[in-house]
């Protein structure tokens, strides 16, 4: 049964309601380093990587990927949740009323969108893992994750911290929650 180390990318230069696609900050670079060791020291051998295709989760997945002499696999499923708006302002409003509900009272699609079958796409690539493997995700997947495994529909279960590790583990198409990653009062960035 793979374990996934899903790691929450670095802080980023700008918030969700004022860059679509920012990069890290210092903190964030910082933050990538150390937890490319953590990982190193806790997975003790190399393992696959996937990233979101977001410079942020891209950018975090580096320190890892030089130290492994790796490339990460670009997967889509585990990106940011769809904005049913590219207006920033909306974006961010949007966002914060969203996290605020359950999947269930935000099933109905808004903008094109549609949030069940982009919940159902995180859960899809994550239980698809064959071998244990590190995948550099968002605030918002790791949530789906760790909802899925919990039976919890509130889209925000928990909040993990910038750089933080959520640990599970995939049995057959379900997930199963190990640990949790490092909480925090955090913004989603």
């Amino acid at each position: 049964m793979p374990l996934i180390y899903m790691i929450r990318h670095g802080r980023a230069a700008a918030s969700w309601d004022a860059d679509m696609d920012p990069g890290l900050d210092d903190l964030g670079r910082a933050q990538s380093e150390a937890v490319a060791r953590e990982i190193e020291a806790r997975a003790g051998r190399k393992l696959p990587l996937v990233t979101s295709p977001l410079r942020r989760c891209r950018e975090t997945s580096v320190p890892l990927a030089e130290l492994w002499g790796a490339s990460p696999r670009v997967e889509a499923r585990v990106g940011e949740i769809p904005s049913p708006t590219h207006d920033l302002k909306e974006r961010g409003e949007w966002l914060r009323a969203f996290m605020a509900g359950s999947w269930a009272a935000g099933a109905e699609p808004q903008g094109g969108v549609d949030f069940m079958a982009w919940r159902r796409g995180v859960v899809e690539a994550l239980t698809a893992l064959e071998e244990d493997t590190v995948v550099f995700s968002h605030f918002i997947a790791i949530n789906v994750a760790a909802g899925a495994a919990l039976g919890d529909d509130r889209v925000v279960a928990f909040r993990p911290d910038n750089c933080s590790v959520t640990v599970l583990e995939v049995k057959g198409s379900a997930l199963s929650l190990i640990e949790k990653g490092r909480e925090a009062d955090t913004k989603v960035n």
